[in-house]
């Protein structure tokens, strides 16, 4: 990339971020810093930590620490202390994957809001993502599905009742290895393969109520059928936000750290520390929040008009 359209874009960077801290100052959201090395990991089967072994004394605590993939378990600790409303903008690791739609290292804003659910906070997401885009003097629409109503419209297919083979038979002539793949698996074929593809171009698209499988930290909300309480946001075909109502109680997220884990074995692939801390924080008393995690480089993407994340750093992986 040219010299001068990477300088153009950390000026934007630079821009953006003082966007958001002037968003939240306005709104009395306390930015924190958390760390970025802790004993426990993402157990989420899907994602990858990086690791790294200290070498001081023993006393100083465990040896093998995790770059942290997100900030929330840290941020959902300062909530059940009490700190309230608060936000944190920071460098998050995830390992695999690198090139024109992943960097291993990135900026993740991730916030959460005390007494709010998720639909709340989809307001409050759209209005920044908004905001941020104006910098770049782009306008866009906001449109809003139900998961289910998002599959039924653009597939004709129930993501809740439909069998198995219907789901294999909705994804066309996307060939995939069936091997060793779930229902939610198909499922996700289907939105990043069928659905994703067509969102228009200058439209903020959200997506809200998922099947309660696909969950991790989300409250479940009886009706028939049940439904998470999640949503994630996009600009265009970018992914940008990934949002809960969240869960409170430690049993529950217990179970389901272990499922991951259990996941993960079935998979062949490493089990994870649980973190002990966040489930002692819950079972001392979390308050009923929403919190949503934006990745900083996708929304840049969105601002810049490009589907090349190494364009919006200062160095990509491969330079760093």
């Amino acid at each position: 990339m040219k010299v001068d359209a990477r300088f153009a874009a950390l000026r934007l960077r630079a821009r953006l971020y003082a966007l958001i801290r002037g968003f939240f100052a306005e709104r009395g959201v306390l930015e924190v810093e958390t760390p970025v090395l802790s004993a426990a990991g993402n157990t989420d089967p899907n994602i990858e930590s990086f690791s790294a072994r200290f070498s001081g004394h023993a006393d100083a605590g465990l040896p093998l620490r995790w770059l942290r993939t997100s900030s929330e378990f840290a941020q959902k600790r300062l909530l059940a202390a009490g700190v309230g409303d608060n936000y944190e903008l920071g460098r998050v690791f995830r390992n695999g994957e690198a090139g024109r739609r992943h960097n291993p290292e990135f900026t993740m804003l991730e916030w959460y809001r005390v007494g709010w659910d998720h639909m709340r906070l989809i307001g409050e997401t759209v209005e920044l993502v908004r905001a941020a885009l104006a910098l770049a003097g782009r306008q866009v629409e906001v449109k809003k599905y139900t998961y289910r109503d998002l599959f039924v419209s653009a597939l004709g297919v129930d993501p809740f009742e439909a069998t198995d083979a219907k789901l294999h038979a909705a994804l066309g002539d996307v060939r995939i290895d069936a091997a060793g793949l779930v229902r939610d698996d198909w499922l996700d074929l289907l939105l990043t393969h069928r659905i994703q593809p067509a969102f228009p171009a200058d439209c903020i698209t959200v997506i809200c109520d998922y099947p309660t499988t696909q969950c991790a930290l989300a409250k479940i909300r009886a009706g028939d059928p049940p439904v998470a309480e999640r949503f994630e946001l996009y600009v265009g075909t970018q992914e940008l936000a990934n949002g809960y109502h969240e869960l409170t109680d430690a049993t529950e997220q217990r179970t389901r750290f272990e499922r991951d884990n259990a996941r993960r074995r079935e998979r062949g692939v490493a089990e994870v520390p649980i973190d002990q801390n966040l489930l002692a924080a819950l079972a001392a008393g979390m308050p009923a929040c929403a919190g949503v995690a934006l990745g900083i480089e996708r929304l840049l993407m969105a601002m810049l008009g490009t589907d090349d994340i190494r364009e919006v750093l200062a160095f990509p992986f491969a330079e760093a």
